[in-house]
């Protein structure tokens, strides 16, 4: 047994529980050359384990670890081991009988097992408010437990003792992961990105912060800043399956579908039924490659296990319902009732249900759908739609309204000023609407833009010879102009010229065949011949 100063010493170090003051244990013991001595054996091991399991400092790069059977330091560490909280003996002022056990809880979440050890932290804490150890385990007690419970005040005391393990040394950087944890679910998260960030360039070779800071910016939806760390991650280690799945994500929200193929083709040798994987897979086979079969076949593989999958539901819906085939848009409606008999309709599908009742020109349909949707938000895309269903139902008056909110907040917007411009004209107000039009033709080069003004001044003369020049003009600056074209076969049709009629209505089936409103004209044509 060495000295009681050397002993002390030893001890202190080893309580204080910091990567230096536990790398000083060990040099003691090894230059006093204590390490076959029963108190140096056993020393040694504790500082090696709480340096491996607290720091994650690979034990290759630590000394050796020998404790002596006997010991009841041995035994707890023994216990940790087996996942077995060792009882603190009845009466001990010993720190390490207090704190060596939760060893054992490391990775347990449980709440109700987690709160039976925090009598015995907050007493260690009580017996040596210097050391890490004993406020580190009791955030992490707080934290997983009010995460269960969704206790707010346990996340706040959480919080604080986290944040005084960090304040006793700001080289216990577990419990400075532990409060950015906390910060982000407080909803916190730019706080929380911002530590981790200053914390991750004073320790940059160290995987654990690097990894929770990728993750937070992952949370925050920094898709490019997230996708930087994620794959100087699995260099490291490149079968990491949350890595994977995660640098994937990152690079489909950027547009980046051909790269995000890489990291699954690799995670498809890890798992290839997991069911994020299959929903990956399906966005990079509907916004990459455009291959709708192939993006269903991921999408039914996850609703086969889960009729119920929400998000599955909805990204299916919104696909087949784009579709020009009729059978799948029947499918997208048969998915989207499913989400609509939903006791809490996220605000996603309520869009979708008013992008398809406007596409099927179902105006009173859609219009409980918009007002749903103008109670939240009322962007471009929501006034867009409301200038569109209250024409459908003839309330011209509104809209006006709504084109006229919109071309006033963005003035630059095509479809905006498109629709004010046809609102305009459709209200009587023709000067103005001559105006705006005459003003776009003066500014505006050749092309789709130049196309659709020209449409909107064949409006202000219907029927006549300007219009009609109006809309030849229209159709050579873009042969695809739908609007151009469904005009020019009006025309034609009450001219009784069929034959040019049936031409430019061809013309535009070929691009919009699924066009209600070009339907009707040709299932009317059919009926007069």
């Amino acid at each position: 047994m060495p000295s009681g100063g050397i002993a002390a010493e030893v001890r202190n170090f080893v309580e204080i529980g910091t990567p230096s003051s536990l790398q000083q244990a060990l040099k003691i013991i090894q230059e006093r050359g204590l390490e076959s001595s029963e108190f140096g054996r056993v020393m040694n091991a504790v500082a090696v384990t709480v340096l491996h399991k607290i720091y994650g400092q690979p034990s290759n790069r630590l000394p050796s670890a020998d404790p002596p059977q006997t010991h009841h330091y041995t035994r707890i560490l023994r216990d940790a081991e087996r996942r077995y909280y060792s009882p603190v003996p009845v009466g001990s002022s010993d720190y390490l009988d207090y704190v060596l056990p939760f060893l054992a809880l490391l990775e347990e979440n449980q709440a109700d097992i987690l709160l039976t050890a925090l009598p015995d932290q907050r007493h260690a804490w009580e017996l040596r408010d210097n050391s890490v150890l004993a406020p580190y385990f009791t955030g992490v007690i707080l934290e997983r437990s009010g995460s269960v419970s969704g206790n707010d005040a346990m996340q706040e005391e959480a919080g604080a003792a986290y944040s005084r393990a960090y304040e006793i040394s700001d080289e216990c950087y577990p419990a400075a992961l532990g409060l950015a944890r906390v910060l982000k679910a407080q909803g916190r998260s730019e706080e929380a990105v911002s530590f981790l960030a200053n914390l991750s360039a004073r320790y940059p070779d160290n995987q654990a912060i690097t990894r929770q800071l990728a993750i937070a910016r992952f949370d925050s939806r920094d898709w490019a800043g997230a996708e930087v760390l994620l794959a100087e991650l699995l260099q490291r280690d490149n079968r990491d399956g949350q890595l994977l799945l995660m640098r994937a994500r990152s690079l489909i929200e950027q547009g980046l579908f051909f790269p995000a193929q890489s990291p699954l083709d690799t995670y498809a040798t890890i798992d290839p039924q997991n069911r994020e994987y299959l929903f990956l897979q399906a966005r990079i086979q509907a916004e990459g490659y455009r291959n709708l079969d192939n993006a269903l076949s991921f999408l039914r593989t996850i609703l086969y296990r889960d009729a119920q999958d929400r998000e599955a539901l909805i990204y299916a819906s919104r696909l087949l319902l784009e579709s020009n085939q009729a059978e799948d848009q029947d499918e997208g409606r048969e998915f989207l009732s499913r989400l609509l008999e939903a006791e809490d309709i996220p605000l996603e599908v309520i869009d979708i249900a008013l992008k398809d009742a406007i596409r099927r020109q179902a105006w009173k349909e859609a219009h409980p759908y918009l007002e749903q949707v103008l109670a939240v938000r009322r962007g471009a895309e929501e006034l867009l739609a409301a200038y569109t269903v209250e024409r459908g139902l003839g309330n011209l008056r509104a809209g006006l309204a709504a084109a006229r909110e919109l071309h006033e907040r963005e003035p630059a917007h095509v479809e905006g000023a498109t629709a004010y411009i046809t609102a305009l004209i459709e209200g009587g107000s023709r000067d103005e609407a001559a105006r705006l039009i005459e003003n776009g033709l003066q500014t505006l080069p050749s092309g789709v833009l130049k196309s659709r003004y020209l449409y909107l001044r064949s409006l202000l003369y219907p029927g006549g010879e300007q219009a009609v020049a109006d809309l030849r003009s229209s159709l050579f600056e873009d042969p695809r102009n739908v609007h151009t074209l469904i005009a020019l076969f009006e025309y034609y049709r009450t001219q009784k010229n069929e034959q040019r009629a049936v031409f430019y209505l061809k013309q535009a089936l070929a691009l919009e065949p699924g066009n209600l409103q070009l339907k009707r004209y040709e299932a009317e044509l059919r009926y007069e011949r």
